[in-house]
């Protein structure tokens, strides 16, 4: 047998070893999917904690409140000419406008737009606790009714009845006078179309518990949770705007190719 030349065990050795670039991917790779599986849960979990209802979550509200709202609304929230007073406003409608970003406004205008939340989460809470403790309002609705499980077909119903002549039956929105608008429903979650139910803001009317009862507001969540999750059966919805739509298109395409036809055979036969 041929024995080893120590030229032949440094080609073995160099044959068994692994390359160093990819020793450091495998480490970046664990350490981006550890990362992002800590910042999941933390995430998931961080306001699962929050206490509302404790001092320190009230004062740190209040810090948050003084830092970034007070120039509008007050030092204690009692209003300027600016913006209107929030006492008694609630945790709902403090959750609802500072979760949806819709405040801080970014800019006057008819209505407070939507956009990226400027907080988190957590600090969303904190401020609604500090302005829940001025004085009583709507609080921030529990999980087990805004996450569904109700009656689909009576949410329709009720949505139809109550809310469809300004957001469309589909909760696409829809135009408003004097440049205001009802907001798309489509990719809002449970806990914030409860939250608009009860305090009203802006052009939206307040449906209070006599208006609709809690299991009516969770019916209809149910039903907007059907049609966000549900892809339109009939094809492309065109926006789901309904008949304005669907007779511009086919105006354009179907009366269009009607013409353009037309025009073909009458080139032909000449």
């Amino acid at each position: 047998m041929p024995e080893n030349t120590p030229r032949t065990q440094r080609s073995t050795r160099k044959r068994g070893r692994r390359n160093p670039l990819a020793t450091a991917a495998l480490i970046a790779i664990g350490l981006v999917f550890t990362g992002g599986a800590y910042a999941a849960f933390s995430t998931s979990t961080a306001s699962a904690e929050v206490d509302m209802a404790s001092q320190q979550t009230i004062d740190e509200g209040k810090k948050l409140f003084q830092a970034n709202c007070a120039t509008c609304h007050g030092l204690a929230a009692q209003g300027t000419d600016n913006a209107p007073s929030l006492i008694g406003v609630g945790a709902a409608s403090v959750d609802f406008q500072v979760g949806t970003g819709r405040m801080p406004m970014q800019m006057q205008g008819p209505q407070a737009l939507e956009k990226p939340p400027q907080f988190t989460d957590d600090e969303t809470k904190a401020l609604a606790a500090f302005v829940a403790s001025l004085a009583p309002g709507p609080a921030i609705p529990p999980a087990d009714i805004t996450s569904g499980g109700g009656d689909t077909s009576r949410g329709g119903e009720l949505f139809r009845i109550n809310c469809a002549m300004c957001h469309n039956v589909a909760g696409a929105g829809g135009a408003l006078t004097e440049g205001k608008f009802a907001p798309p429903l489509t990719t809002v979650s449970g806990v914030h179309i409860y939250e608009a139910m009860i305090t009203g803001p802006q052009n939206m009317p307040v449906f209070n518990d006599l208006n609709l009862t809690p299991e009516d507001k969770r019916d209809i969540i149910t039903y907007l949770k059907y049609v966000q999750d549900t892809p339109s059966p009939g094809g492309l919805d065109l926006g789901a705007l309904g008949p304005v739509s669907e007779g511009l298109f086919i105006w354009i395409f179907g009366i269009g190719a009607i013409v353009a036809l037309t025009v073909w055979i009458t080139a032909k036969s000449n």
